[in-house]
């Protein structure tokens, strides 16, 4: 295969570089110019003829190897303007343009929760995240992502894995670094059997994790895996939706909290174990609508068991969210005041429609995926609301992944 000279001008959404003939150039940043063979689009780099000023040295000695980073190679000024971009290229596709407000970025070691994948061999147990493109597991030494606590578990979760999992199988254990322990929730290709479950048991036991759960049946629960959510004690369900970063989830909250400050009826859409719906109980009464019957019962518990801090009275409702939206008509019998949604990468374009019908004065939009935001932003905009600002956020650190919160009034505000 004869090999080509690319000149790479730009990045790609996930991070590849694109050269000036459109083809993408995993590796490559904006400047560099390559020698490399060219196979369906995709180029694999033989030789770096120029390396750009961009070019940074990684801080992990995995990067490359492990497919949880991708972007450690790109200095970090230029990191945080395309992951802007991402936003803003996603607007302007939708005809919406408005100057962004300034990336919210997390620091190293600030993630809460990971996927670690592991697998058991004979000669021992590799405990780490899955090459890029591949199902090898690289087993880490080291992540700077993820809390330090949590990189220290590894050693932990292996021995895990030795006590019950059969020998070359791949499985994922999410690990929630909480107050109280670690929750961990098992996924795999597994039947156990009462052996099993009682050396997992006593191994939880022995290493005081605070709970065990194996393809959603909890084995065991030492301690109530707690998180504090706006200073709410919430225990979420086993492998619940947790934002993956406090400081970020804090920056999240306080702009619904804000843009919502005098609406006194609020209906929390896609609520989850209730980011948004504990503290904005202080502001108002909330309606609470999730599909998932477990995060609305941890939190209920935690609203009745913050009584006393003078929140506002809470309803909540499981409702398949996609299929059957809060309909116009309801939200004006509910006398509606203001709304967040923060639906999952899919978006809320049904809820989006009814929102667009509806009085509701104030809407905080929240999403991880900026294409969908910005389809349903627009929907909400030729329904008549101003989109007054938007605030990236990145809490999935040297990755391609982007938050966003958007906040809207209902006329010119």
């Amino acid at each position: 295969m004869a090999s080509q000279t690319l000149e790479v001008k730009s990045l790609g959404a996930l991070g590849d570089g694109i050269a000036a003939n459109g083809v993408f150039v995993p590796g490559a940043l904006p400047g560099d110019v390559v020698e490399a063979n060219v196979e369906k689009g995709r180029a694999s780099v033989r030789t770096w003829q120029i390396k750009s000023d961009l070019h940074v040295t990684p801080v992990c000695k995995h990067f490359g190897d492990c497919g949880g980073c991708k972007m450690q190679h790109l200095d970090m000024a230029a990191y945080s303007a395309w992951k802007a971009s991402l936003v803003s290229d996603a607007l302007s596709q939708e005809g919406i343009h408005i100057d962004l407000q300034p990336m919210v970025t997390c620091e190293p070691n600030s993630r809460r929760r990971a996927v670690f994948s592991v697998v058991v061999k004979d000669e021992g147990v590799d405990v780490g995240f899955q090459r890029a493109g591949s199902n090898h597991v690289v087993a880490i030494e080291e992540c700077h992502v993820i809390t330090e606590r949590l990189a220290g578990a590894t050693q932990t979760i292996g021995q895990l894995a030795k006590t019950f999992q059969p020998r070359g199988k791949t499985a994922s254990f999410t690990v929630l670094d909480t107050r109280t322990g670690f929750d961990v929730s098992i996924s795999g290709d597994y039947k156990l059997k009462d052996n099993d479950r009682r050396a997992i048991s006593a191994f939880a036991v022995k290493t005081k994790l605070a709970r065990v759960t194996v393809n959603g049946e909890t084995i065991i629960e030492n301690n109530r895996p707690m998180l504090s959510l706006s200073g709410f004690d919430v225990a979420p369900p086993a492998g619940g939706f947790v934002q993956a970063v406090q400081t970020i989830e804090d920056v999240m909250v306080q702009l619904v909290c804000d843009h919502l400050s005098k609406c006194k009826r609020i209906a929390d859409i896609f609520s989850g174990s209730g980011t948004f719906t504990l503290p904005l109980a202080r502001i108002g009464s909330v309606v609470a609508a999730e599909g998932e019957a477990a995060a609305l019962n941890a939190l209920d518990r935690a609203w009745r068991e913050a009584a006393g801090k003078g929140l506002k009275p809470l309803k909540t409702e499981k409702r398949d969210l996609h299929h059957r939206p809060f309909m116009a008509k309801e939200l004006e019998l509910m006398k509606t005041q203001g709304a967040v949604f923060d639906p999952p990468r899919a978006g809320a374009e049904m809820q989006a429609k009814e929102l667009a019908k509806s009085k509701v004065k104030r809407i905080a939009a929240v999403s991880c995926n900026p294409t969908t935001l910005a389809r349903d932003l627009r929907i909400l905009i030729d329904g008549g609301y101003t989109l007054q600002s938007v605030t990236p956020l990145d809490q999935f650190l040297w990755s391609p992944h982007v938050e966003a919160v958007a906040l809207l009034v209902r006329g010119k505000g």
